[in-house]
């Protein structure tokens, strides 16, 4: 008797495709037929995932000390810009915490080449905090010495007095920096104005933490891909 199932497809049976790759690389988009890892969440090769690590940049500690005198030279400048702000306006406004930290912040991830941790997130913090709190003296000096001029005519007699008393140097300048330091804290004698000023200079300090934080890997693996069947 003839078999006349030849050529005609067997319902009754599984037929399946040659295995076939479902998943690609998302780095080089290649399918992926080998083990394979997970970067971040992404499929990636085993060559492209070594490829990845090698490009993230080591810690190391000249890496640190440059980043801590490009963070030095940001806080610089973002007090001077402050001060001079606050000189040429006679406007002190907690807006420019925001570029002092983000001065601050890039700076200094540019001086590491872009390594980041917790060490560079907190000197990123404390200077850029300084820079902002030490701007407020001398623009007090400068207040003072206006105030000064002002009363200048009435003080002539008593510039003829012995000045008997004369603040020591090392003194006056612990007590400036006590107070610069303390200052985003001071002016909460004015509640709303200080309230505002602290949560401006918070979002600066937030700035120059997240430039800072340097970059994260999260690797997983190796996986073992899995191939669908086709009925």
């Amino acid at each position: 008797m003839e078999d006349t199932s030849k050529g005609m497809p067997q319902f009754a049976t599984a037929e399946f495709a040659p295995n076939s790759p479902t998943m690609t690389c998302a780095a080089c988009r290649s399918p992926i037929t080998a083990p394979y890892f997970k970067v971040n969440g992404a499929q990636a090769c085993a060559e492209c995932t070594a490829k990845i690590q090698a490009q993230i940049p080591k810690d190391s500690h000249a890496a640190f000390i440059r980043a801590l005198a490009c963070g030095i030279a940001g806080a610089l400048v973002g007090f001077a810009l402050y001060v001079t702000f606050a000189l040429v306006t006679g406007l002190v406004i907690g807006w420019v915490s925001l570029a002092v930290g983000f001065i601050v912040g890039k700076a200094m991830s540019w001086g590491s080449g872009g390594v980041g941790g917790r060490r560079y997130q907190v000197v990123a913090v404390l200077l850029t905090y300084l820079a902002v709190s030490m701007s407020a003296v001398p623009v007090a000096i400068h207040q003072m010495r206006q105030h000064q001029a002002q009363a200048q005519p009435a003080e002539t007699a008593a510039a003829a007095a012995p000045h008997g008393r004369h603040m020591n140097l090392a003194k006056a300048v612990g007590v400036l920096t006590l107070l610069g330091v303390a200052s985003p804290f001071l002016d909460l004698q004015d509640p709303v104005h200080g309230i505002i000023g602290l949560v401006i200079l918070f979002v600066g300090i937030r700035f120059a933490w997240g430039f800072t934080a340097g970059r994260t890997l999260d690797v997983s693996g190796p996986h073992t891909p899995s191939a669908a069947g086709v009925i």
